[in-house]
C-alpha cells in the first residue's frame, strides 16, 4: 500500500508526510525513546480525526498523537502514524469573564496565561515546560508542576471538553443532555464503564507484587483514594470511579492523563483561578538534605504555594551562572536548599504570610539568614536559578549522552530517607553525576542523570537502576513513579508492580473497552513487555559543538518561525543527527541521499537563523548557527569569490540594489505584482536559481540627505545610517528615514553627523547569515576601521538606525582578528531604539498622538533586551501602544522573505491575523527588512519607530 496516496484520500497531501526526512524529524520527542513513524499527517477537523480512526482501524497500522512533544517518557513517538496537531489546532476563547478559557489542544499553556492576565486569572496546571507544551499535552498527561499540587490540576479544574472515541463518536460534553445522549448512543461504553466502577468499589484488598507496604489490609476503593492524595500519574486515573457517578463524568476524568490511549480531545475547557499578584520568594538553606526535609511539612503548613528542594549538586550546578547569590559556592558538600514562595491577592496576604514565614524560620535549622524579598526583579533571579538546574546538568553531561529527567514522589514524611536512598541509588549504579531537586511541598522529587544507551552495557546499567528504583520507590514507600510527567513507555512495565493485579486488571479493561483494536498509542500506559523501557532507545550521534548539547526537549520550537512551514530548530538537530549516524554507517545510501535533498529547502533555505531558538532554549543553542555553519559548507568557490568581490565593491552592490529597487516600483505600476513575479519565476525556471520575489511593501530608493550638518566641534552623535536604510529608507508613503531621524534630533538639539564616505560600509550580515564568513570577515573590518575614524577613536558614540544591523556589530566579534575585536570593544554602538530612549526623548517636547498604536518589536531588538525601551518610547508617544501576544520572528531574514516567500507567510499567519483584528493608529518596529515582511502579512504599512517619534514631536494628533 503506498500511504502516502491512501492517506492523501482523507487528509490534503501538503498536510501527509511520508518522506524520510520528514518521518525521521518527527522520530524523537524530549524522551530517551526513538521511533520512526511511518507518515506523519496533520488533520485540520473532528471529520479527520474521524476518517484517521478508520484508516487506522482497516489498516492495522496505529496511530499516536503529538502536540508540542515535549513528553519525557516517550508518549508522542510511534512507529505508526503520527498525528501532529500543532499545527491547525490552535484556537481560543475566554468565557464568563475569564472564569472558564475554551481551547483547542495545539495552543501552548502559558500563551493562555498571557490572555487571561488582564482578568487576573491563571489556569490551573504549571508544568516547567508551560511555555513550551500546548494543551492537548497538559490535559493528557495531567501535567502539574510547582504550586499545582493535587488540587489545581486539569483533573480538578475541567469544566468540559469535546472528545473523539476510536470508534467515531464525537461530544460536547457540554451540550444538554450530553450525558443521555452518551448513555444512548454508546450503550455498551457506559454499561462498561459502571461494571468497572462496580468491580473497584466491591474489590477486596490487592494483591501486591513487591513487598508488604503500609495501607495493607485496605480495599482496592481505599487503596485508590489514599494513593491520589499525592501526585500519582503512574497508569490510568481510577479515582475518577470514584469521584463520579455517571458514565460520562467518568469517562472524560479517564481521557485527563490517558496520554493519547483512549480516544482524542478536540477541545477542553477549564475552570481558572487566581493570579496571584503578591509574591514573597525566600531562598533557606540546611546543613544536610535531612534538615531541609524536617522544613518542609511546617512551610507547608504556614500557607506556602511552592517549596522547592535543591540538594548540593544541584546548587553546584547553578552557583556560577549570573545572579547566583555568592553563598551557594560557599556551602558545605552535604548542604541543601529550600525555595519558599507565598502568594496572595493583597498586601494584607503578604504580611501575614511574613508573620508565618518569620515563626516558621525560628524553629527549622538554618545554617545562614535565609534571604526573603518581594521585589519582583530579584524574585526573577531566585526562579531563574531554580529552572536553571536542567540547563546548566544538560550542558556539563558528556556529549554522547541523554539527559535523563524523571519524576517520582515518596510520602512527604519520608523525603529525607528517600532522598538519601535515591542518592545510594545512583552511587550503587555509577550516575555520580545524579542531581535531586523537586516540588518538596508534594513530595515529589526529579533526578538527573546523564545515561549513555550506544552500547549494551550501558542499556543493561540503566535497566538495573531502574528495577533498583522501582523496589525503593513502590516498594519500600509505597510512593508513586510517575508524579506529572505522565507513565509513558518507561514506566508501563511498572505499573502493575506499583498498583497490584486487581488495579492494573482495571487499567487494562478501560484500555480494551474504548479501544478494541489497540491502534491509539499502543505500548504507553499498559504494555505486557517487562523490556519496553529499554527499547527504541535513543543513541547519540555528535554533529558539531553548535548542537552537541542539544537535550531534544523542544522548548525552541515555540519561537521558530518556520515551524509551521518546514522544520524547526529541535528536528533540524535530530536530522542532522541521523545523517552523521547515516555517513558513519556507509558512504553513500539512497536513503542519505534523499534526506541531503530534501533538507536543503527544509533545513537551510527556510531557516531565518533568527537565533530567537536560543531565547528559549535551556541550554542556549543557537540554531541559527548551525545553519550558518552548513550553509559555510555549502558554499563554492565561484560563490566565494563573487562575495568577496561584493565585499570588496560594496558601494557598486548597492548602486544596483538602489537600481533594481526603482525599476520593481516603475515594473509595478506597468504590469502589477503579479505580473513581475511571474516573469521572476520564468527566469528561475531557466536559470534554475532562486531569485528575489517583488513586494509591493518594498520602500522607495533612499536619497539620502544631509540636513544642516554640524561643525565638528558641535558634534554629538556618529550617525551609521545602515545600507537597507540607505536604499530602502523611503517607505510608500513617508520620507527616507535617515531625514526622519534627523529632523527630531535638531528638535531635540542633538548634533548628528553623517561621515561623507557611508557608502559601501556594511555590518556583514548579509555575508554572515549565508555562509559567506571570509566576505562578512573583509566587509567588518572595513566598516569597524571607518567607525574607529569617525568616531575619533571612540570618542563619538555612534547611532545605528536598523536593529539587525546594530545586533551584527555587536555580536560578530567572534569571527574577527585581534585588532578589529579591540576595536570593536572601544566603540559605543547605540541602536536607534536605545538612542532615542535614553537621549532624544528626554529633550523633546512630545504632543502624543491620540491613538493606539501596534508595534513588533523584532528578534534582534529583543536579543539586544531593548523590546521594553521600544514599548517605552511609544507609550510616551502615543495614547496607547501595545505588543501582541502572538508577537514571533516574522521571517523575512534580511532578503529570505523574498527568495522564500513562504516563510514570512507562514511565520506570521497568527501575528497578522491579531494586528488585524482591529484597527490601529500606527505600526511600527525598528527594522526596515521585519517592516516590510510585517506590511506584506499584514497588509498595513510598518514603519521605523522614529517616524512616530517625529509625529509626536511635531505635535500632529493632539
Amino acid at each position: 500500500m503506498d500511504l502516502q496516496t491512501s492517506l492523501s484520500q482523507i487528509i490534503h497531501p501538503e498536510r501527509v508526510f511520508t518522506s524520510p526526512l520528514y518521518r525521521i524529524a518527527y522520530a524523537n520527542d524530549a524522551s530517551y525513546f526513538r521511533l520512526i513513524p511511518q507518515a506523519v499527517v496533520q488533520p485540520n477537523s473532528i471529520g479527520e480525526i474521524q476518517a484517521l480512526f478508520k484508516f487506522t482501524q482497516q489498516h492495522r497500522i496505529p496511530m499516536t498523537f503529538r502536540a508540542a512533544g515535549t513528553s519525557l517518557s516517550g508518549q508522542a513517538v510511534t512507529d505508526g502514524i503520527l498525528v501532529d496537531i500543532s499545527k491547525h489546532w490552535g484556537k481560543y476563547n475566554i468565557e464568563d469573564h475569564g472564569k472558564l478559557i475554551r481551547f483547542q489542544p495545539g495552543i501552548i499553556g502559558g500563551f493562555l496565561n498571557q490572555v487571561l492576565k488582564p482578568y487576573g486569572r491563571r489556569i490551573g496546571p504549571d508544568p516547567a515546560s508551560i511555555d513550551a507544551c500546548m494543551m492537548g499535552g497538559i490535559l493528557a498527561n495531567n501535567s502539574s508542576g510547582m504550586c499545582c499540587g493535587v488540587t489545581e490540576n486539569a483533573y480538578r479544574t475541567l469544566h468540559s471538553m469535546t472528545f473523539v472515541l476510536p470508534n467515531g463518536f464525537v461530544l460536547d460534553t457540554a451540550s444538554p443532555n450530553a450525558h443521555q445522549i452518551f448513555e444512548h448512543e454508546q450503550p455498551h461504553l457506559a454499561k462498561g464503564l459502571l461494571e468497572l466502577k462496580r468491580k473497584i468499589i466491591e474489590a477486596p484488598s490487592p494483591t501486591l507484587l513487591s513487598e508488604k507496604r503500609r495501607g495493607e489490609g485496605e480495599s482496592l476503593a481505599q487503596r485508590i483514594r489514599r494513593r491520589y492524595q499525592m501526585k500519582n500519574n503512574n497508569g490510568y486515573l481510577l479515582n475518577a470511579f470514584l469521584d463520579f457517578e455517571t458514565p460520562l463524568d467518568i469517562l472524560v476524568h479517564l481521557l485527563i492523563g490517558s496520554e493519547g490511549t483512549l480516544g482524542f480531545i478536540a477541545e477542553g475547557v477549564l475552570h481558572t483561578l487566581p493570579d496571584y499578584p503578591y509574591r514573597y520568594t525566600g531562598q533557606l538553606y540546611f546543613k544536610n538534605i535531612q534538615d531541609a526535609a524536617d522544613a518542609i511539612y511546617p512551610l507547608k503548613q504556614s500557607g506556602a504555594r511552592a517549596v522547592e528542594i535543591m540538594d548540593r549538586p544541584s546548587l553546584r550546578s547553578i552557583e556560577n551562572l549570573p545572579g547566583a547569590p555568592a553563598l551557594l559556592a560557599q556551602l558545605p558538600e552535604t548542604a541543601a536548599a529550600i525555595l519558599v514562595e507565598y502568594q496572595g491577592q493583597s498586601r494584607e496576604d503578604i504580611l501575614t504570610f511574613r508573620a508565618a514565614a518569620a515563626h516558621i524560620i525560628s524553629e527549622i535549622k538554618l545554617i545562614h539568614d535565609p534571604e526573603f524579598t518581594e521585589d519582583p526583579t530579584r524574585q526573577a533571579i531566585l526562579w531563574k536559578l531554580r529552572k536553571g538546574i536542567i540547563p546548566s546538568v544538560g550542558a556539563m553531561r558528556p556529549t554522547d549522552t541523554i539527559l535523563l529527567t524523571e519524576d517520582i514522589v515518596f510520602p512527604v514524611q519520608s523525603l529525607a530517607e528517600g532522598v538519601t536512598d535515591l542518592q545510594h541509588l545512583f552511587a550503587n549504579h555509577g550516575y555520580q553525576e545524579g542531581v535531586i531537586f523537586g516540588h518538596a511541598k508534594d513530595g515529589n522529587l526529579h533526578f538527573l542523570i546523564a545515561q549513555s544507551f550506544n552500547t549494551d552495557s550501558e542499556v543493561h546499567r540503566f535497566a538495573a537502576f531502574m528495577d533498583d528504583l522501582v523496589r525503593v520507590v513502590s516498594g519500600k514507600y509505597d510512593g508513586a513513579l510517575k508524579a506529572e510527567h505522565g507513565t509513558g513507555r518507561n514506566t508501563a512495565p511498572f505499573v502493575e508492580t506499583e498498583w497490584g493485579a486487581e488495579a492494573y486488571a482495571i487499567m487494562r479493561e478501560i484500555k480494551s473497552l474504548l479501544d478494541p483494536d489497540n491502534m491509539l498509542n499502543p505500548g504507553v500506559i499498559i504494555n505486557p513487555d517487562p523490556q519496553a523501557h529499554i527499547q527504541h532507545v535513543k543513541s547519540i550521534a555528535q554533529v558539531s559543538p553548535e548542537v552537541d548539547k542539544c537535550i531534544e526537549c523542544g522548548f525552541c520550537e515555540s519561537r521558530c518561525p518556520s515551524r509551521f512551514l518546514t522544520l524547526t530548530p529541535r528536528q533540524r538537530i535530530v536530522v542532522q543527527r541521523e545523517l552523521s549516524r547515516l555517513r558513519l554507517a556507509a558512504s553513500s545510501s539512497p536513503l542519505l541521499d534523499s534526506v541531503i535533498k530534501d533538507f536543503s529547502y527544509a533545513g537551510l533555505d527556510t531557516c531565518a537563523v533568527d537565533g530567537l531558538c536560543a531565547t528559549a532554549c535551556p541550554v542556549n543553542i543557537n540554531t541559527g548557527d548551525l545553519t550558518r555553519s552548513l550553509r559555510a559548507a555549502s558554499v563554492t568557490r565561484r560563490g566565494e569569490r563573487i562575495s568577496l568581490w561584493l565585499a570588496n565593491h560594496f558601494a557598486i552592490a548597492e548602486k544596483f540594489i538602489g537600481i533594481g529597487v526603482l525599476l520593481g516600483h516603475l515594473a509595478q505600476k506597468a504590469i502589477g505584482m503579479k505580473g513581475i513575479n511571474f516573469a521572476i519565476r520564468a527566469a528561475e525556471k531557466i536559470t534554475n536559481t532562486t531569485l528575489p520575489k517583488w513586494n509591493s511593501a518594498i520602500p522607495h530608493p533612499t536619497r539620502l540627505i544631509r540636513l544642516h550638518p554640524p561643525q565638528r566641534h558641535e558634534v554629538h552623535f556618529i550617525y551609521f545610517p545602515s545600507c537597507v536604510s540607505r536604499r530602502l529608507g523611503t517607505p510608500n508613503h513617508g520620507f527616507p528615514l535617515p531625514t526622519a531621524l534627523q529632523v527630531i534630533t535638531q528638535r531635540a538639539g542633538i548634533h548628528l553627523h553623517i561621515p561623507e564616505n557611508v557608502s559601501g560600509h556594511c555590518c556583514g550580515m548579509p555575508f554572515h547569515s549565508k555562509g559567506y564568513v571570509q566576505a562578512c570577515k573583509v566587509i567588518l573590518h572595513k566598516t569597524l576601521r571607518e567607525l574607529w575614524n569617525w568616531s575619533e577613536q571612540g570618542k563619538y558614540p555612534i547611532v545605528i538606525d536598523t536593529s539587525s544591523c546594530t545586533h551584527a556589530l555587536l555580536t560578530n566579534r567572534h569571527i574577527l582578528d585581534e585588532e578589529d575585536q579591540a576595536i570593536q570593544q572601544k566603540l559605543i554602538l547605540l541602536d536607534v531604539v536605545e538612542f532615542l530612549h535614553d537621549h532624544v526623548l528626554p529633550k523633546l517636547e512630545l504632543h502624543p498622538i491620540s491613538e493606539e498604536v501596534i508595534l513588533h518589536p523584532n528578534c534582534s531588538l529583543q536579543k539586544l533586551g531593548l523590546q521594553d525601551k521600544l514599548v517605552g518610547i511609544a507609550k510616551r508617544c502615543a495614547r496607547s501602544a501595545v505588543v501582541p501576544l502572538t508577537l514571533g520572528c516574522c521571517g523575512f531574514a534580511g532578503d529570505r522573505g523574498l527568495l522564500f516567500p513562504a516563510l514570512t507567510t507562514s511565520a506570521t499567519q497568527k501575528e497578522a491575523a491579531e494586528v488585524n483584528a482591529r484597527k490601529y493608529g500606527g505600526y511600527y518596529s525598528s527594522n526596515i527588512p521585519c517592516e516590510i515582511g510585517m506590511s506584506a502579512a499584514s497588509g498595513q504599512e510598518y514603519i521605523s519607530i522614529v517616524y512616530l517619534v517625529e509625529r509626536a514631536s511635531r505635535g500632529e494628533g493632539v
